[in-house]
């Protein structure tokens, strides 16, 4: 199965458990990979036999403007959403990494990694 990544996406969400999560919100880092056969597209060139990536760009960042306490939830409501509207998608991988957590310490991110199959 062929697959198509789309690497560091970042956004400004407001996602989190702290009232102040909510309100001033932080920077995200979301990865993800999709399975799909993409042996017609690599014949015919036509943007119609593949995935189209702007397609996922735009899930990934419609997903995280909506609200989560936790990262699990907004990683799986892409990998639905994916899987939903991109009838080609097999398989989907996701991570969401919250930029320097509010958790009291010196931590880089913190992030979660998903799969979700059809």
């Amino acid at each position: 199965m062929d697959s198509i990544k789309l690497k560091n996406i970042r956004v400004y969400a407001f996602h989190g458990c702290l009232v102040e999560e909510s309100k001033i919100g932080s920077d995200y880092i979301v990865n993800l990979e999709v399975k799909a056969d993409l042996s017609h597209a690599s014949k015919s060139d036509s943007l119609h036999d593949t995935v189209d990536y702007v397609q996922l760009q735009t899930i990934v960042k419609d997903e995280m403007a909506t609200r989560s306490k936790l990262l699990e939830h907004v990683a799986r409501r892409i990998m639905t959403s994916v899987l939903q509207k991109i009838e080609r998608v097999s398989e989907v991988k996701v991570s969401v990494a919250k930029v320097n957590p509010p958790i009291g310490g010196d931590v880089a991110e913190v992030s979660v990694s998903m799969k979700m199959k059809r």
